[in-house]
């Protein structure tokens, strides 16, 4: 189980440029709609997850020991525990949860982007 990390504390982190943040959604959910500065590590589907992380981490999470924060659409939704499990087991040293996901963010009408 991650570390989980507040809508709040998320956004001051982003704002400070203390934090990469990860969206665990499928690749075209990425590109409709992502917290702003996010990287994309599609943990979806379940089985392929870890396979995925291990093929885009290197690229985009470069520094394994930089605050990860991951993510995915709300509470029920699982590509960010997988993914967060599998960069723990890649090395990186301190990954956390938004477990409220894209959904929350977006009701409270904080900042998002699209496209890559």
């Amino acid at each position: 189980m991650l570390p989980v990390i507040t809508r709040q504390d998320l956004k001051a982190a982003i704002d400070a440029g203390a934090v990469t943040v990860v969206d665990t959604m499928p690749v075209a959910y990425y590109e409709k709609e992502h917290i702003e500065t996010a990287v994309n590590i599609p943990g979806f589907p379940y089985e392929n997850a870890a396979e995925f992380t291990r093929f885009h981490a290197p690229e985009v999470l470069p520094d394994r020991e930089a605050t990860v924060v991951v993510y995915c659409a709300n509470v029920p939704c699982r590509n960010s525990e997988l993914v967060g499990a599998e960069l723990l087991n890649l090395g990186y040293a301190s990954v956390y949860k938004y477990r409220e996901g894209i959904e929350d963010w977006v009701g409270a009408g904080l900042p998002t982007e699209t496209g890559h």
